[in-house]
């Protein structure tokens, strides 16, 4: 009899253990993806560890992150070797920046990452629009703001005003880090500039795009679109839109804002007034 006890004694305490065991294993959870898409007030924006929210910064137009310092104790970067992505994002969109001291940051659509350390929790945006420069990070921009300083193709630095001088001056890109100009001559939703032949496009493109999702300091009223030979144009307060083909697409290039002299393209910001009736 004590040797059936002793042989039934692990098989019943077996079967004690397996339940616990599997209630274990049933609750356990997998860890989440590092980088995904959190359905917010401002709708669906891009977030690390815990659901935080990730930001951009208009500074770093030019892909360059230019928060150093103690503004990264506000602004906190974001960095994630091989980070793991959750549904609708794409590897492809994120690369690694090596910052000037040698640490690494992670970039989304080549816009350095951060977080804002006043975020509480998962969901919170309330660092967009800080300073009017920091916007929460959207898959889906039509348009961005840059903010740095203007330098004209003449080398020489502009301000907003298009006077010579240096400042940082805010100013509308497209979702690549463009620079978008207006032109002087035009009058409110008129293109006077591009020829029916589109032989002179290549100088000044005309920017066309679907508006998709804005920064929130920006009024989807003042965008609209017309037709220019053909061509879908959008607008900002009346203004048609042109890139400068000297910018040779690049990013934080400002060379248009001098050319042939200031104030003939400028560059545009919700401060613009509207463009004046034909």
């Amino acid at each position: 009899m004590l040797a059936i006890r002793a042989i039934l004694r692990p098989i019943l305490l077996a079967a004690l253990l397996a339940p616990a065991l599997l209630s274990c294993t049933s609750d356990s959870t997998p860890p989440g993806p590092d980088l995904s898409l959190t359905t917010t007030s401002l709708g669906p924006v891009l977030t690390g560890s815990g659901g935080k929210t990730l930001y951009v910064f208009a500074g770093d137009v030019d892909g360059t992150p230019t928060c150093t310092g103690s503004c990264l104790d506000t602004w906190p970067a974001f960095y994630q070797a091989t980070p793991t992505l959750g549904a609708s994002l794409k590897a492809a969109d994120f690369t690694t920046i090596t910052r000037t001291d040698g640490s690494k940051q992670t970039a989304y659509k080549g816009w350095p990452l951060y977080y804002f350390k006043n975020d509480a929790k998962a969901g919170d945006v309330t660092g967009d629009n800080v300073g009017g420069t920091w916007l929460v990070a959207k898959p889906n921009y039509s348009l961005l703001l840059g903010a740095r300083q203007l330098t004209g193709l003449d080398g020489k630095n502009y301000t907003f005003d298009t006077k010579e001088g240096t400042g940082q001056s805010v100013y509308l890109i497209d979702s690549l880090g463009r620079t978008l100009y207006a032109f002087a001559n035009d009058k409110r939703g008129k293109n006077n500039y591009t020829k029916a032949d589109l032989s002179n496009n290549p100088t000044w493109p005309i920017f066309t795009t679907t508006l998709v999702d804005l920064p929130s300091s920006l009024n989807r009223a003042d965008f609209g679109t017309i037709t220019v030979f053909g061509q879908s144009q959008l607008t900002y307060k009346g203004w048609p839109l042109y890139y400068f083909g000297s910018d040779q697409g690049v990013r934080g290039n400002t060379k248009g804002v001098s050319v042939p002299r200031p104030g003939v393209w400028p560059v545009v910001n919700s401060t613009s007034p509207l463009a004046p009736q034909s």
